[in-house]
């Protein structure tokens, strides 16, 4: 595992449960490491954190993880464990972008989009965090991939595909798009149907840094035009999209002394100097 930006799960206190939900409900899924504060799986060689945060926040639909696989018996097996006291979003079946293809709402709020693709070369990675700009946000899925590819290295718009005239939406919001930022895909979309969500830190997108320079300039730039900076490292962008800019090797740290935690949680951005010297 290479990618420094992953999601990040709020639970409920019960991130070993969800865990051992997801383990048993996906292939190629493990837990890596575990603290009573998060749990870190292993999905298809990338990262997944499940954050044990209480009842604050719950995950929605505005930021989903897109699955994607060559083989509709897989979606099907899976969606079979995830409606499981879960809800259908939208429902299994064929369509005129995937063979087969659902997206759902799984009992702890997570929601997975299931995609069957038709061609090998188009899964460029297998768990896809997937943005829904909607309400005052609609139509600024544009705008925010300019940001963050502008902002991240290795980064790139990779496609986009805009509503269609007689779709009734805006045919400048984005119908799908996909970018990578600084090697790591995410999927964006606007949407202007009524929905009773947005951006929130249910969902986060957690991104390691090895040098101060790098946590300052992410801090800095989601920080402005109207974002808000939050406690122990969280902020929130200029869209409403929370993220956590952390230190590499916090999670090393934190296992060495219990002082690293204290000492992060007084602080909004994360210094690396005072985190290390809390080892000493």
């Amino acid at each position: 595992m290479n990618n420094t930006i992953y999601p990040c799960i709020w639970c409920n206190n019960n991130a070993r449960e969800m865990a051992n939900f997801y383990c048993s409900t996906f292939p190629e899924t493990t837990v890596m490491d575990e603290n009573p504060v998060v749990v870190m799986l292993e999905m298809f060689g990338q990262k997944l954190m499940l954050l044990n945060g209480g009842d604050k926040f719950n995950p929605n639909p505005s930021i989903s993880l897109m699955f994607l696989t060559m083989l509709e018996k897989r979606v099907e097996e899976i969606w079979n464990k995830l409606i499981q006291e879960g809800r259908s979003m939208m429902p299994l079946d064929a369509y005129p972008f995937s063979p087969k293809y659902g997206w759902v709402q799984d009992k702890y709020g997570v929601s997975w989009q299931l995609y069957t693709a038709r061609d090998e070369n188009h899964i460029l990675q297998k768990i896809v965090p997937t943005l829904m700009f909607t309400g005052f946000q609609n139509g600024r899925a544009m705008e925010a991939a300019h940001l963050y590819t502008s902002l991240f290295p290795n980064s790139e718009i990779h496609g986009v595909m805009y509503y269609a005239e007689e779709s009734g939406e805006p045919e400048s919001s984005v119908q799908h798009g996909e970018f990578f930022i600084n090697d790591y895909l995410l999927m964006m979309m606007d949407s202007s149907q009524e929905h009773n969500f947005s951006f929130s830190e249910g969902v986060s997108l957690v991104v390691e840094c090895d040098y101060q320079e790098e946590i300052d300039n992410y801090w800095n730039v989601l920080t402005s035009n109207g974002g808000e900076e939050s406690m122990c490292g969280w902020l929130k962008d200029q869209f409403g999209v929370s993220w956590q800019i952390v230190p590499a090797e916090l999670g090393g740290w934190m296992k060495k002394s219990t002082k690293v935690m204290a000492e992060v949680l007084k602080m909004k951005k994360l210094d690396i100097d005072t985190l290390k010297n809390a080892i000493k």
